[in-house]
C-alpha cells in the first residue's frame, strides 16, 4: 500500500480521536461558575468517579496547554468567539475539530476516488483541503449569527420588563434577575452569567462589559451604556431604558420595511446564483449525456478534463454576482 495513503489514514485516526475527546469532555462556562458559586457541594460532586475522555479533558497536562493558547491574542479571540456562538468548548478543543476535518475531508475524497475518477486529481485534494479547514469556521459563523439574531429580536422586551422593574421599586439587580426568570435563552443565559458573576465579586459595569463582548450587539452596545453614564452620574434609569427600547424597536420596524422593498432584489440574487445549477440537473435528467462533453479528456489541464475548469469559472462568476447582489441590498440602519 502507498506510504502517503497510511499517513493520511493515520492522521485521519488522530483527528477523529481528538474530536471525540474534545466533544466529550467540553467544559461549559455556566458550569465552572457554578461550581465556584457552589462550593463544598460542587466539590463533592468533582470527587466523584470520571470516564477517561473526562479525565482527559480535565487534566493538568491539556490545562496547562489550553492557558498557554489563550494568552496569545489569537488564541483570547477564539474563546471569544466560541463563546459568542455559545460553544462548550475551549480554543484548543475547537482546534482539535478544525484539525480532524483538515484531515478527514481529504481523506474521503481520496476513499471515493476509485469510485469517481474525477476525485482523483491533486487539485481536488487541495480544494478539500481547503474545504476542510473553512467547514469549522463557518460553523461557528452560522452559531453566532443565528444567537446574535435570537438575542437581538427580544432584547426590545427585555429592556422594558427592566425599567418596569426599576420603576415598581426594585434595585437594578433584582431586575435582572427577574429577567432571568421570565426570559428565554439566549437572554436568560447571558444575564445569569452577569448575576454570577457580580456573585462572585465582579464590579457591575465590568460584568456588564464582559456581557457586551460576548454577544457583540450594537442595540446591547446601548444598554449598556446608558447603564454606566446611569452609575456614574445618576439620573432615572428607567426613562432612558424607555428611549433605548422605542429606538430598538424602531430599527427593528425599518429593517423590516427594507426587507419588504429589496424582495426582489435579494430574489434576483438567488436566481443568479441557483437557477444555472437548477439548469444543469434538469438537463441532467432529462438528458443524461448532455453535460458528457464538458467532463471529457482531451483536452485537459492540470490532469482534468478542461470543461471543469469552464465550470468552475462560470460558477465563480455567479458567486461573485450573487455576493454582489447581497451586499447592495444589505442597508445598514
Amino acid at each position: 500500500m502507498d506510504p502517503l495513503v497510511i499517513l493520511i489514514a493515520a492522521g485521519a485516526g488522530l483527528g477523529v480521536l481528538l474530536i471525540f475527546f474534545s466533544l466529550a469532555g467540553g467544559s461549559d462556562v455556566n458550569a465552572r461558575l457554578e461550581r465556584y458559586a457552589a462550593g463544598d457541594e460542587a466539590k463533592r460532586d468533582s470527587a466523584a468517579p470520571r470516564d477517561l475522555s473526562e479525565r482527559i479533558a480535565t487534566s493538568a497536562a491539556l490545562a496547562n496547554f489550553n492557558r498557554v493558547i489563550e494568552r496569545r491574542d489569537w488564541g483570547s479571540n477564539m474563546a471569544r468567539e466560541l463563546a459568542r456562538a455559545d460553544l462548550a468548548l475551549k480554543p484548543t478543543e475547537f482546534l482539535a475539530i478544525r484539525a480532524g476535518a483538515i484531515v478527514g475531508v481529504p481523506l474521503v475524497v481520496i476513499a471515493l476516488s476509485p469510485l469517481i475518477s474525477v476525485l482523483s486529481s491533486p487539485l481536488v485534494w487541495a480544494v478539500a483541503l481547503v474545504l476542510g479547514w473553512w467547514l469549522p469556521k463557518f460553523w461557528l459563523g452560522r452559531r453566532k449569527g443565528k444567537r446574535l439574531k435570537a438575542f437581538n429580536s427580544e432584547l426590545s422586551d427585555t429592556i422594558m420588563l427592566l425599567a418596569n422593574s426599576l420603576r415598581a421599586g426594585s434595585s437594578f439587580l433584582q431586575a435582572v434577575e427577574m429577567i432571568v426568570r421570565e426570559s428565554r435563552p439566549p437572554i436568560s443565559t447571558e444575564f445569569a452569567r452577569v448575576i454570577r458573576e457580580v456573585n462572585l465579586g465582579l464590579p457591575l459595569d465590568e460584568a456588564l462589559a464582559n456581557l457586551q463582548r460576548r454577544v457583540r450587539s450594537d442595540d446591547l452596545d446601548l444598554m449598556t451604556t446608558a447603564i454606566a453614564i446611569h452609575h456614574t452620574v445618576g439620573g432615572n434609569l428607567a426613562e432612558i431604558l424607555d428611549s433605548i427600547a422605542f429606538t430598538i424597536r424602531e430599527r427593528v420596524r425599518i429593517k423590516g420595511d427594507i426587507r419588504t422593498l429589496t424582495a426582489q432584489q435579494r430574489m434576483s440574487g438567488y436566481v443568479v446564483g441557483f437557477l444555472p445549477v437548477g439548469l444543469v440537473i434538469v438537463m441532467s435528467v432529462i438528458a443524461p449525456t448532455f453535460m458528457a462533453p464538458m467532463l471529457q479528456k482531451p483536452p485537459e489541464l492540470m490532469g482534468l478534463p478542461a470543461g471543469m475548469f469552464i465550470l468552475a469559472g462560470g460558477g465563480f462568476m455567479m458567486l461573485i454576482g450573487f455576493i454582489l447582489i447581497r451586499r447592495i441590498v444589505d442597508i445598514e440602519v
